[in-house]
């Protein structure tokens, strides 16, 4: 992992960058009133807190990690969130370690999307 040190002393682990947090915030903030945006709040926090501690240089390392996880190619990867009820389709740029948020919404929506082409707002 890379790490920055400030003129203090204090160490900073830095791993994947995710863009953008705030499409996973408003995702389960528009969820309000629905039975299970609790549970899909917290699945997305915790994938979150996870990708961004996370070192990957292939998909093959996502798949380490998430194996229940779609690679789609060599960028494209699919996340279950909530156990399958929810999917995360985003591109991973392992060079600069971003991962892009493309599309989030439920299983059966994403039935109905290209996730290899999909783009954020479509």
């Amino acid at each position: 992992m890379n790490s920055l040190v400030p003129n203090m002393g204090t160490c900073h682990t830095v791993g994947v960058r995710v863009i953008a947090r705030n499409t996973l915030v408003r995702f389960a903030d528009s969820l309000a009133g629905h039975r299970d945006q609790r549970a899909v709040k917290a699945a997305l926090e915790a994938w979150f807190h996870e990708v961004v501690r996370a070192r990957w240089s292939t998909s093959a390392d996502v798949k380490r990690s998430y194996a229940n996880a779609s690679v789609l190619t060599a960028e494209r990867v699919v996340f279950n969130i909530k156990g399958n009820d929810y999917r995360l389709v985003t591109a991973i740029d392992f060079r600069r370690q971003i991962v892009f948020i493309k599309w989030l919404g439920r299983h059966a929506a994403y039935d109905n999307i290209d996730a290899r082409t999909v783009q954020y707002g479509d």
